[in-house]
């Protein structure tokens, strides 16, 4: 498996964030959210992904580049979980959303759940249509 986060995978478009917000759908493992919809973007990639850490929560910009770079390491190290299990092209947003410092270990264990939370509310959705 290809454990890199490249650049095409990035979510920086304005249009895509917008899209997330008003269409997208939510998937939640405490303390971490997923909002995510399924858009079919001209790169070849199948996944789209973005972070975000409240600055209302934290107030130093220290401390929410910290949890944004955990994020990314999580999505980055257990990004096979997605990609092998949906089809079809993604975009995500994932949230960091208490005030607590939780561990590496511990924010990556949640990682993994949410992934697999995801997962099987995409497989539910397609046995529904």
């Amino acid at each position: 498996m290809d454990f890199t986060y490249p650049k095409a995978e990035k979510l920086k478009s304005k249009t895509m964030i917008d899209l997330l917000f008003s269409e997208g759908k939510s998937v939640s493992k405490y303390p971490l959210r997923l909002v995510y919809v399924s858009h079919d973007f001209e790169e070849s990639v199948p996944l789209k992904m973005g972070v975000s850490v409240s600055k209302k929560y934290f107030k130093h910009a220290v401390d929410r580049n910290y949890f944004k770079r955990v994020l990314r390491e999580c999505y980055r190290l257990n990004k096979s979980i997605l990609i092998d299990n949906t089809e079809g092209k993604y975009c995500f947003m994932f949230f960091y959303q208490t005030k607590d410092k939780l561990s590496y270990a511990d924010i990556n264990e949640k990682t993994v759940q949410l992934f697999e939370k995801f997962v099987k509310d995409i497989q539910g959705q397609k046995n529904v249509n």
